[in-house]
């Protein structure tokens, strides 16, 4: 079996996903264990890095398609506090809280969880684990998109019920996130009404359709500014002159579209596929692209993107892009 995932990239680097900082908080920093438990705990860094620690190497897989693998982390195994806590029967899922300002939280089922040697990481390559990763502590949960590695953790719940957390239940994640199904997104709530709707309208200004179903449509001009359109698919759909900006297309598909002399200007591309398209006179300028596809992967199938002069980036944006990528964008566009 490959070690890479369906429609992953490879990528050197650690891209920095979602917020960089925790809550701005002036009490220490403690974890905490409690609900479905006999022995409810609490314990500060100091005594956590205290504790044995074990290291592991772990392929991280992104939800917005990259990959970054055998990165090495240290910290406590999961199982050790849950031994010290003491679970009861009815301790069927864990639910980790963030010290975050949205209050993120994502859950696991406990037998999962302990299956895939879940870790509470102090340390990445033999360093503190720095804030912008998630220090100074993080779950990381081998085998899953890493959404469900909460940054700056800070509360473990213990719950008979499963309980969905910020991801799932705000941006539509996919709940057991298993990589190799590609279990990215649960699927759109949209009526086919509403949906036939906006697309008449052409005006998605601000909206939120999770997994829009968009392909071989004539959307020229359309208006998307600030529109959530994570996963969407668009393949094969005439959008010239669209206008992106803004907008969140990760993981959007636009495999053969007309795109050209749309505006992505600062638009969020993580892991959106632009393979066939047509890209000519296109603004991409300050996009974020980790994990974006224009041209083929090796050993991958598909046409890359058409683009020449007149396609805009910045080198700060297609820096973030894989090798191939790179490669290819450099010698395309300017």
């Amino acid at each position: 079996m490959s070690s890479l995932p369906p429609n992953q990239a490879l990528t050197t680097k650690w891209p920095v996903v979602g917020e960089r900082s925790p809550r701005a908080d002036d009490r220490p920093w403690t974890v905490s264990i409690s609900g479905q438990v006999e022995k409810p705990q609490i314990w500060t860094l100091e005594e956590l890095r205290a504790m044995p620690q074990t290291h592991q190497l772990v392929d991280v897989h992104c939800v917005t398609r990259w990959s970054h693998l055998a990165m090495p982390f240290g910290g406590i195994r999961l199982a050790t506090l849950l031994e010290t806590a003491v679970l009861k029967s009815e301790a069927k899922y864990l639910s980790f809280a963030a010290r975050s300002e949205r209050n993120h939280s994502t859950s696991l089922p406990t037998g999962d969880a302990l299956a895939l040697g879940a870790l509470l990481a102090l340390e990445a390559g033999s360093e503190p684990l720095e804030s912008i990763h998630g220090g100074p502590i993080r779950v990381v949960v081998p085998g899953r998109y890493f959404y469900k590695s909460v940054k700056w953790l800070e509360r473990i719940e213990v719950l008979a019920e499963d309980r969905l957390g910020y991801w799932e239940a705000e941006a539509g994640y996919h709940n057991d996130a298993d990589p190799w199904l590609e279990q990215r997104y649960i699927a759109s709530k949209l009526s086919p009404q509403k949906a036939r709707a906006l697309l008449e309208a052409r005006d998605f200004g601000g909206l939120d359709l999770l997994s829009l179903q968009a392909s071989d449509r004539d959307l020229t001009g359309l208006k998307a500014v600030g529109a959530l359109l994570r996963n969407a698919d668009f393949r094969r759909s005439h959008l010239a002159n669209a206008n992106f900006t803004r907008a969140n297309l990760s993981n959007a598909h636009f495999e053969s579209a007309d795109l050209r002399g749309a505006v992505l200007l600062d638009a969020d591309l993580e892991g959106a596929s632009f393979l066939g398209a047509d890209l000519r006179g296109a603004d991409l300028r300050g996009a974020s692209l980790f994990g974006t596809t224009f041209t083929p992967e090796a050993g991958e199938e598909g046409q890359p993107a058409i683009l020449d002069g007149t396609t805009r980036t910045e080198t700060n944006g297609v820096e973030a892009l894989s090798p191939t990528q790179v490669a290819f964008l450099k010698r395309v566009a300017r």
